[in-house]
Order: C-alpha cells, then structure tokens, then sequence
C-alpha cells in the first residue's frame, strides 16, 4: 500500500507514466469509465476549497467509483477534539482510498502513518500540495510537451504558496531548468527551499521585484495569490495583496508562446482581460487536475 505526501516520493519515470496515463484518459475516456466500480473515495477536507475537493470528487465518479467525505473540520468528529490519526484510522473502515486537505503541516503524512488505505496529500498548510503540482506538470507537458529546457517564473506570493515549492521541488529535477523569482520582499521564497532544492540541485534562479524586466524571458509564467488565511495580521495583508496585477499591458513583451499558469483561486491578480489571451491556460489547468488524479488514484489504488 503506497500513499503520495510530497511529489518527490515520485520518480520522474513515475510522473512520466502518470502524465502518459492521464493523456491516454483524456483520449480514451471511454475506457475508463469503469475502473473503479465499487470503490469509495474519502474526501477530507479540513480547510476550503473548490476545485481540489471537486476535482478528487469528480475524478472518482468519472472512473465509476462513488465518494463520501466532508469539506470543513467543523462538520466532523475534529470539531470535538478526534485526532487526525483516529479520523484516518476511522475512515479506512469506510473508504478504499482518502484524499485529505489539512491547515496544519504534516497532517496527511499523520495520517498515512494510521490509515490502513492509500492517503493523498490534498494540501497541508504552507507545506506541500502534491496533486496541484501533477496538475501544473501535465499541463506543462500538453503546452509544452517537454519539462525540461524552460524558464519558469513563480510570481506573487513565494513565501506561503505550497503550491510554487512543490512545482519548484519537481521541476529541479529536469535538465535546463531556469527559476525566476518575483515576489516582494516579504513574501521571497523561503531560504530553506532555495538551499535543499535549488542550490543543492545546481538550478540556476534570478530573484526580482519587477516582473516586467523578467517577462521577455519567460516560457512559463506562473502566478499566485496573496493569501489571506496564511497571515497573521491584516495590515500585512491589505499592504502586500495587490503586489503584482497581471494585465493585457504588462504581456506585451512576453513570448508568444507563453503559457500563463495559476492553481486558484484567483482574487484580482490576473486581469480578467488577459482571459482572451491564447497564453492564458489556467483554466484549461483545471480541466487537467482532473485527469492527472484520475490517473493517481488508479496508481495508488493498484488498478491497470
């Protein structure tokens, strides 16, 4: 029984067969409709959310399986003191495989220590969110059809964004990677990522305040929202939130071909204008997170 808490307890020969596998779904849906009759999803949700919970939720229906679950603490046994490892343990009686969301680090790998079935990091705090980042690789590879050889820059919010340090954890493992940095001051990467992952794999990065110098350079641009629920004071908040406004001006200079990524919500960081703009693929991203757990969840689950 295997459970997936970071991506980089996959190799990339593993992420390669999960992107191949997700591509064959998408052509092939058909095909796939049944593969998980008589199997249960749990979805865990300790935190809000939107897409993931649905995506996981819809990915599970598509592949013929059925869910049960809950989409805040308060509407579970949290609310009344149960530990993750009880809920986990609990939860395995009733389910083939748990996909859980958790505000505190650690908590998914909590529970995969006590559940008796696959767990699936749905997002832990500031920490980690593994899925997001399978969903960010498949459609790297669906625009770009490679991983290796780009200029990738994060923008936003580097600091809390579990999101940019599990995709900069996997992409430092491909050849000809290039990371720019944009972030305020307050929200740079933290130092920790830049020395266990970029330094210590040798990858080239640029840290800048300005996105606009940078923008000429970029094959993809990947952008983030400040995010509320990660501070700790609100004048910190409404000081750094519109740090970095993306519109149809500021892409003037961009590649033609740049692909233009964000794993939402979004707040007002994205222009709706630049919505028209055949570079702006984070919508067709939320149509790829379904396929890639579609895939996951047939790996975990041992299902050819």
């Amino acid at each position: 029984m295997r459970s997936l808490i970071d991506i980089l307890e996959l190799s990339t020969e593993e992420i390669d067969e999960l992107v191949a596998k997700a591509s064959d779904i998408i052509a092939h849906p058909e095909a796939y409709a049944h593969k998980c009759d008589g199997k249960i999803l749990a979805t865990l949700f300790f935190e809000p959310s939107t897409r993931t919970r649905l995506s996981f939720e819809s990915a599970m229906l598509r592949l013929g399986g059925q869910v049960l679950g809950f989409s805040e603490a308060n509407s579970s046994s949290a609310a009344k003191g149960e530990s993750v490892a009880d809920t986990a343990r609990t939860v395995s009686c009733y389910s083939d495989i748990i996909a859980m969301r958790h505000p505190k680090e650690g908590a998914p790998l909590v529970a995969s220590m006590n559940a008796t079935v696959p767990v699936i990091n749905a997002g832990d705090g500031g920490h980690n969110h593994p899925t997001q980042t399978l969903t960010d690789l498949l459609t790297i590879y669906h625009e770009k059809g490679r991983f290796d050889n780009l200029t990738v820059g994060f923008c936003g919010d580097l600091k809390f964004g579990r999101t940019v340090h599990s995709l900069i954890s996997a992409l430092s493992r491909y050849k000809g990677i290039k990371i720019v940095l944009v972030s305020p001051d307050e929200l740079k990467l933290p130092s920790y990522v830049k020395k266990e992952v970029l330094k210590k794999n040798g990858i080239e990065y640029v840290q800048t305040t300005d996105l606009e110098f940078v923008m000429p350079d970029l094959d993809i641009l990947y952008m983030t929202r400040v995010q509320r629920e990660r501070f700790f004071n609100e004048e910190d908040y409404l000081r750094l939130k519109d740090s970095y406004i993306l519109t149809p001006e500021k892409l003037v200079n961009a590649k033609k071909d740049l692909c233009i990524l964000h794993p939402l919500p979004r707040v007002n960081e994205i222009s709706v204008a630049v919505d028209k703009d055949p570079r702006a693929c984070y919508f067709k991203q939320v149509n790829y997170g379904r396929f890639i757990r579609m895939a996951l969840i047939l790996k975990l689950l041992e299902i050819d």
